[in-house]
């Protein structure tokens, strides 16, 4: 039998859980705004990359339900992650042994 949207459970979140994401993702965006002016030589792009994966996993986690999503959806959208991981990795190595 098909299930519906109706079927579903609907997942109620706190009004403050989203405050504080709220919270966290502005204090990342300063920080990786911050981070810019801080002399860090070539740890500066991976901070700022940090600080964005950091906030790309807040927004999906809660602002996106993922948290509340079957676990076979978790896996896919960590194995898109992964992919675009390994194709960010292999086009850095072929910048640096060109």
């Amino acid at each position: 039998m098909l299930k519906t949207m109706s079927n579903e459970k609907h997942h109620i979140v706190p009004f403050r859980i989203y405050v504080w994401v709220l919270l966290a993702l502005l204090l990342l965006t300063s920080s990786s705004i911050a981070i810019t002016h801080i002399e860090l030589r070539e740890y500066t792009v991976a901070g700022a990359l940090l600080f964005a994966v950091i906030k790309t996993f807040l927004v999906m986690y809660y602002f996106m339900h993922l948290k509340f999503d079957k676990p076979y959806i978790r896996l896919m959208v960590g194995a898109v992650f992964a992919l675009f991981l390994i194709v960010i990795i292999i086009t850095f190595l072929d910048y640096l042994y060109r």
